[in-house]
């Protein structure tokens, strides 16, 4: 029995150890903890049977409540007697006015249904608002007013400064509409050209390497060919047999018209000279089909024997050399591609357009190519559409021709190719920048002298940059364009409640 009363006496000293530290906390609670709470409206107030707030006088009492669940935001109003006994509503008059930043007041009349009044007005968000309720009961009026405090905060100059907000006012915009499509840096395919020796034989040298570059006609390999050292053979014997046949030619036609020689004789000789300068004619252009310089077939016959197989390839055109597949000493086939040059000073950026996007893209439209990895842009002219959709990609190839001059946009480069499909003129467009999400809603903090308020909006088209808005906004509204989140942050801070 003892043993219990000692229990039951440390219990009740507990209790009141943590009573009296309760009571300490709430004395200790400073003004600015207090203003603060004010402010962000999450002090209580008194409430009614619904748990909403409760305005309250001698004779009348009513509770108020904003109600959006499943309709529209409006007021509805519970009017009880001073012992919370429901009054009809028939029996109450009530108007109520909301005092808005920017000046604007919404009034709103109220008329009886079920156990409430009714208000014949939307509540426009945000729920933020000084409210003044007039009602009138038995004859007697009575006036309240209270703050509905929602997404809202209040900074001075210095703090917008500090925090980078920059206040603009909002209007029309020049909105550009694109369509954005991935690509890929290809080289021109009309400026482009495979090496091929035309011939067989064994390299000797290798002059050029991948990224070179190459003016046309400048040597790139040599090579020791057997085939050529034939041909070069074949060409100075007919060159030879030509010379004899036409010393032969002339020396019978100086007989035969002195009447030594018969003209048979003669015209046996030309003939012969005929057929040998034909030979020679072919084993020419065999050798010019080889790559050998038609200029050069003249000093031929004076080159040193050892240069007879020598075979040099030379570049067919200006450009940069992108693949080398050649080494000293490698015997290669005629067919074989050696080097594959490219002029660069323009490049291709092929895309794939979805089916559905055709309709937006043409021959001669401007494009951007962008570049996330190299960080610039590159602007440019639609110059092919593909006829054909893909069975399996349902796209069709597009081209768009760029400048390269400093030969920055290098083939196999993954970009984004930009197409301006309309120009419109938009009444009112913010950055996207500005959006910021509040509750469920997109929202811009709009300024009111120090009071920024979130704004709810209704948005359209975009840019990228810029979106436009719908409804929320009027010309001429001043709003935070950067550093929103700042605002959003510093409301987050108040703890400002939805409480209606």
């Amino acid at each position: 029995m003892k043993k219990t009363s000692v229990i039951s006496a440390v219990i009740v000293g507990i209790v009141g150890v943590a009573a009296i530290a309760m009571m300490m906390r709430q004395k200790q609670r400073s003004p600015a903890a207090e203003a603060s709470a004010k402010e962000s409206g999450a002090l209580d107030y008194s409430r009614g049977p619904h748990g909403q707030r409760l305005l309250s006088s001698q004779a009348l009492q009513l509770e108020v409540t904003v109600f959006e669940t499943g309709v529209e935001p409006h007021f509805r109003v519970y009017p009880y007697d001073s012992g919370l006994k429901p009054i009809p509503p028939r029996d109450v008059q009530l108007a109520v006015e909301l005092n808005r930043l920017g000046g604007r007041i919404d009034k709103i009349a109220f008329v009886p249904e079920a156990d409430y009044l009714r208000g014949d007005a939307v509540v426009e968000e945000p729920h933020s608002f000084d409210v003044k309720v007039r009602a009138s009961y038995r004859g007697q009026a009575q006036d309240w007013a209270y703050s509905q405090i929602e997404g809202k905060v209040q900074l001075g100059d210095d703090a917008v400064k500090s925090t980078g907000i920059e206040i603009r006012a909002v209007g029309p915009r020049q909105m550009v509409t694109t369509l954005e499509v991935p690509g890929e840096i290809k080289p021109d395919a009309n400026r482009i050209a495979r090496v091929v020796p035309r011939l067989s034989g064994v390299v000797t040298e290798v002059l050029k390497q991948v990224g070179d570059s190459v003016r046309e006609g400048e040597l790139l390999a040599v090579l020791s060919s057997r085939e050529l050292a034939d041909a070069k053979s074949a060409y100075l014997e007919s060159s030879q047999r030509t010379d004899f046949a036409l010393v032969k030619l002339a020396r019978e036609e100086s007989l035969w018209k002195k009447k030594i020689s018969a003209e048979q004789d003669y015209l046996d000789a030309k003939r012969v000279f005929e057929e040998a300068r034909l030979a020679q004619t072919v084993a020419a252009q065999k050798l010019v089909a080889l790559g050998f310089r038609e200029s050069r077939l003249d000093t031929l016959a004076t080159s040193p024997v050892e240069q007879l197989p020598r075979y040099e390839i030379r570049a067919s055109l200006k450009g940069t050399v992108i693949e080398r597949d050649v080494n000293v000493g490698e015997a290669v086939p005629a067919e074989k591609s050696l080097f594959i040059t490219a002029d660069l000073s323009n490049v291709w950026v092929e895309g794939s357009i979805t089916a559905k996007d055709l309709s937006a893209v043409y021959q001669g439209q401007p494009a951007t190519v962008i570049s996330a990895d190299l960080g610039r842009e590159a602007s440019g002219r639609v110059t092919y559409i593909g006829s054909l959709v893909g069975i399996e990609t349902r796209t069709a190839p597009t081209r768009v021709v760029i400048p390269n001059p400093d030969r920055k946009w290098r083939p196999g480069l993954f970009v984004t190719v930009r197409f301006v499909t309309k120009s419109t003129t938009i009444p009112l467009a913010v950055p996207t920048e500005a959006i910021q999400t509040f509750r469920d809603w997109q929202v811009v903090f709009v300024r009111y002298g120090d009071w920024f308020e979130g704004r709810p909006l209704e948005l359209g088209r975009s840019d990228g940059r810029w979106i436009e808005v719908l409804k929320g906004l009027s010309p001429g509204d001043k709003y935070a364009a950067t550093n929103s989140f700042a605002i959003k942050a510093e409301i987050g801070k108040l703890g400002a409640t939805h409480d209606h």
